[in-house]
């Protein structure tokens, strides 16, 4: 299901972690895309879900991110420091084709920002240009909603309800999970007191949206300034490492959702964080260790080793972009 959780208050960096939560494995590979490399947003490998008119583009930045299914992007950061996030919505109605815009499938929205945009409010003004069409894979629609942030700590919620986009543009918008849609989330949120935080706080420990969503506001507000960048990825993994979701826990009428993984991104330095559930230890990227410009190599990584740790830029292989 997933949470995402932005720190944009404290002085050495901007940071979002993120869980991924979903009951299969999402087939997650690191992958390093080059700028200069085209894209059909049209092709789900290799078929047509779009119809008229797919959005056909040259990427502008560089970007690593982790791939889902090996069809899209779930997860990533750009050279310029723009972090996206996709997560499950249910309730996402991207509205019937206009075939008088260009159509992009849901599981290339995240990865079109990142390839054309520097910032969020370049990212919210590419959102005139094309429409989100549905997709699936493996048997589960792209009911997604997305979040965005870049270096400034701006940041950006993405939300497609009875076929209108509806945007949540500002710093203060830190916290994304899943049901129900992100206003709603915020009125739900406005009801709890959290004025005077104690260890006697009255505070949802469950795995449920919305006990995540506020489960993550409370404790990323009371994180304390870091004395430097290591530190500062600590105290945001720290969060998601909360309201990640345990192995057998049971979401009424959905089954199970375990944290397959969890990610950060440190925007200021660029930096790409990668923790799977599933294996002991942190591993990262430093961006400025990859060729990622024009006519670079696409990279990638399987992080499902449990000897990866560390920084991994080495690590990686060339290969074909997966899209």
């Amino acid at each position: 299901m997933c949470t995402r959780v932005l720190w944009n208050t404290n002085d050495v960096a901007v940071l979002a972690a993120r869980t991924m939560d979903w009951p299969e494995s999402t087939m997650p590979m690191l992958t390093a895309l080059p700028a200069g490399m085209q894209r059909n947003g049209g092709l789900v490998a290799g078929v047509d879900v779009v119809g008229e008119r797919p959005l056909l583009w040259t990427s502008r930045y560089g970007s690593v991110v982790t791939t889902i299914y090996g069809v899209g992007t779930g997860d990533g950061l750009n050279t310029q420091g723009l972090g996206v996030h996709l997560l499950y919505l249910e309730k996402t109605d991207f509205g019937e084709r206009d075939s008088s815009l260009e159509g992009i499938h849901a599981g290339l929205w995240a990865q079109y920002l990142l390839d054309t945009a520097s910032s969020v409010e370049e990212a919210l003004e590419a959102l005139e240009r094309f429409q989100v069409v549905m997709m699936e894979a493996h048997g589960h629609k792209a009911s997604v909603h997305l979040a965005l942030e870049d270096s400034t700590g701006d940041s950006a919620i993405i939300e497609y309800l009875d076929g209108r986009r509806h945007v949540h543009h500002g710093r203060e918008n830190i916290v994304l999970t899943n049901e129900p849609p992100f206003a709603e989330q915020l009125r739900l949120l406005g009801e709890q007191d959290f004025s005077a935080p104690s260890d006697t706080t009255e505070l949802s420990g469950n795995v449920n949206p919305v006990a995540r969503f506020q489960r993550a506001v409370y404790f990323t507000r009371l994180l304390p300034d870091p004395p430097d960048s290591r530190h500062a990825v600590a105290g945001v993994l720290a969060v998601a490492r909360n309201v990640s979701v345990p192995f057998g826990a049971p979401y009424e009428g959905f089954g199970l959702y375990n944290t397959e993984y969890r990610t950060v991104v440190d925007l200021t330095h660029r930096r790409y964080f990668f923790e799977l559930a599933t294996s002991p230890s942190l591993m990262w990227v430093e961006l400025d260790n990859l060729d990622l410009t024009r006519g670079g190599q696409a990279k990638v990584l399987d992080p499902d080793d449990i000897h990866l740790a560390g920084e991994v830029s080495k690590a990686f292989l060339s290969s074909s972009a997966p899209f």
